[in-house]
């Protein structure tokens, strides 16, 4: 992956408020994507499940598994069937692509960790600012 280059001039200081929505919004896209791996992972390898059992299975809402398997079935890495949502093909890639993406924000949360360290260091130096 592409390391990128620290950008200390155009950080821009956000307030207590936005960070905390900006970090709600990311967590609840990571809780949603590791839902969607757990429906996944669960319909890998076993017989096709419907909506109520995936739930009773997972014990999520109905709402939630619904919307989970809607996604994967947008994106191909599912289909309906008779007897419930089946795995196709497509689900190889997914974990392909999982697999890489994951790598990739571990990389880039480690880059903005290492600059926001970075950061609180320069600001504590610069006292009563």
């Amino acid at each position: 992956m592409e390391k990128l280059p620290p950008r200390t001039d155009d950080f821009v200081m956000m307030s207590d408020t936005d960070t905390q929505q900006l970090v709600d919004r990311i967590s609840g896209e990571l809780d949603l994507l590791a839902r969607n791996v757990d429906i996944l992972e669960r319909l890998s390898g076993n017989p096709p499940m419907g909506i109520i059992r995936l739930s009773e299975a997972l014990r999520l809402p109905i709402h939630k598994v619904r919307y989970s398997l809607h996604l994967l079935e947008r994106e191909g890495v599912i289909q309906p069937s008779a007897d419930g949502a089946i795995v196709t093909e497509r689900a190889r890639e997914f974990w392909d692509s999982l697999d890489q993406s994951l790598d990739q924000m571990s990389s880039l949360i480690q880059h903005l960790r290492e600059r926001a360290t970075e950061y609180k260091g320069r600001a504590a130096a610069r006292k009563g600012y």
